[in-house]
């Protein structure tokens, strides 16, 4: 079990990396903070540069604290919360990934939702550092707790934003 979760925790961890370096740094063909930037303007995620740069660290620091093991409970939350963010933008387009759905959010929502409740293993620095404690479930539900709260914040104000800025439909006034 412990080779499995070190796998998982290194393949996982180090593409929410990637995907984090994508959204700052341009890196592995992503856009950039002002490429993502422009991007979250335009879906309700304002200030877009800043969303940009909170969107990219999670996922980079997430993913990291994945990768190695250390505190499973906060990567979770973190993955949690960015990763049912861009759900909430992939939703309409349905589940598959090669529609534009939230096929890949979701599979990286269950496995940070796994490892919340698992733990990383003993292969982890959790467990170097005796932060075994951390795998119980009340941890893994608060992780859960946080990453939903989170993300409704975010999503909320996303929406509000948009719908504040859409333009007003003209009503034609008899003369």
């Amino acid at each position: 079990m412990n080779t499995g979760l070190l796998i998982l925790r290194i393949v996982f961890g180090l593409l929410l990396v990637g995907h984090g370096s994508q959204k700052l740094f341009g890196m592995f063909g992503g856009p950039g903070i002002a490429g993502t930037g422009g991007w979250f303007d335009s879906v309700g995620f304002r200030p877009g540069k800043s969303m940009a740069v909170v969107a990219g660290l999670s996922e980079l620091v997430g993913g990291v604290l994945i990768a190695v093991g250390l505190l499973t409970p906060l990567a979770s939350a973190i993955v949690i919360g960015t990763l049912l963010v861009a759900t909430s933008v992939h939703l309409p387009n349905g589940l598959w990934a090669g529609n534009g759905g939230f096929e890949m959010p979701l599979l990286y929502i269950t496995a940070a939702v796994t490892l919340a409740f698992t733990g990383p293993g003993a292969w982890s620095l959790d467990n170097a550092f005796g932060l075994d404690s951390l795998t119980t479930i009340p941890w893994a539900i608060a992780a859960i707790v946080v990453g939903v709260v989170s993300a409704l914040v975010v999503i909320t104000r996303a929406r509000l934003t948009l719908k504040a800025t859409a333009p007003v439909a003209q009503v034609p006034v008899d003369a």
